[in-house]
């Protein structure tokens, strides 16, 4: 049976893992979009419902907090950093493949939003969900991969996916929750 210490670090590895991955396709894609659709500027239709378009996203989710100020890229990813060092610790800590998994998605998420903070300025978003003339606010990788990380967490943490329909955690020493 492995050690707390051993199934902590198999914890840490699996989610950090995940996230390298988000944050590795994150960038590919976001370079490809630099190339194809950013220079020169235009949109390309994938499906009736989705385009890939150039959009600058200066600010945070759904454009809030947008600002041309020069420090807004450092003070939002400060934040995004100080945030991902907090689930990096409660990555360490975690039990269950589906908050593992939804930790490194999120880390990996913000990560590479951080990315294209320091290099641009602003996030490189380019995907275009509609119905018609109702546009979703332009997104990437990194934010779809927040998005799933979110909802892989709140399933966790109303118990959805847990291995005990009592939401019973197993602590140290075998024990669970309920038998203490």
């Amino acid at each position: 049976m492995p050690t707390v210490q051993e199934s902590s670090r198999t914890t840490l590895t699996r989610g950090l893992l995940l996230a390298a991955i988000v944050v590795a396709a994150d960038q590919a894609a976001k370079l490809w979009a630099l190339e194809a659709v950013f220079d020169p500027p235009r949109r390309i239709e994938v499906l009736s419902v989705l385009n890939i378009t150039p959009v600058w996203n200066r600010g945070v989710s759904f454009g809030l907090l947008a600002s041309d100020s020069p420090w807004t890229p450092w003070l939002l990813s400060g934040f995004a950093l100080v945030v991902t060092a907090v689930l990096v610790v409660w990555l360490a800590r975690a039990s269950g493949l589906g908050l593992i998994y939804g930790l490194g998605a999120v880390i990996g998420g913000a990560i590479g939003n951080v990315v294209d903070r320091i290099r641009f300025g602003a996030v490189v978003d380019f995907i275009d969900a509609h119905w018609g003339d109702l546009h979703w606010p332009a997104f990437n990788i990194a934010d779809a991969a927040i998005t799933l990380g979110v909802g892989l967490l709140l399933l966790d943490a109303i118990g959805v996916g847990s291995s005990s329909q009592t939401g019973a955690r197993e602590t140290e020493g075998g024990k669970t929750d309920d038998d203490e």
